[in-house]
C-alpha cells in the first residue's frame, strides 16, 4: 500500500540522507531488533511456556519462512533445534 503522497517521500528521503551513515545504521539495527522483540512478544503471547528454540523457530518462520519451501523449512528448523542442544561429552 503505498498512501504517502510523493512529496512527503521525497522530504523524508532527504531527511534521513542527511544524517551519517553510522546513524542511519544504527536506526535500522534499532528497528530490526523492534521488529524481533514484537514477534518474540507475539510467540510468548500465543505460548506462555515457548522454550528458546521454540521462541527462534518461530522468528525464523516469521522473518525468513515465506522465502523456503516446506522441505527447506523443515531442515533449517531441525538445524536451529540441534543447535539449541547440549554437546554430549
Amino acid at each position: 500500500m503505498k498512501d504517502t503522497p510523493p512529496e512527503m517521500d521525497a522530504r523524508y528521503r532527504a531527511m534521513l540522507m542527511e544524517r551519517t551513515g553510522e546513524e542511519r545504521l544504527k536506526m535500522g539495527c534499532a528497528m530490526r531488533e523492534t521488529a524481533r522483540a514484537l514477534v518474540e512478544a507475539s510467540i510468548r503471547q500465543q505460548d506462555p511456556q515457548a522454550t528458546p528454540d521454540t521462541i527462534r523457530k518461530g522468528v525464523f518462520l516469521r522473518f525468513y519462512g515465506h522465502e523456503f519451501d516446506a522441505d527447506s523449512q523443515r531442515k533449517i528448523l531441525a538445524a536451529i533445534e540441534s543447535a539449541g542442544r547440549p554437546i554430549a561429552s
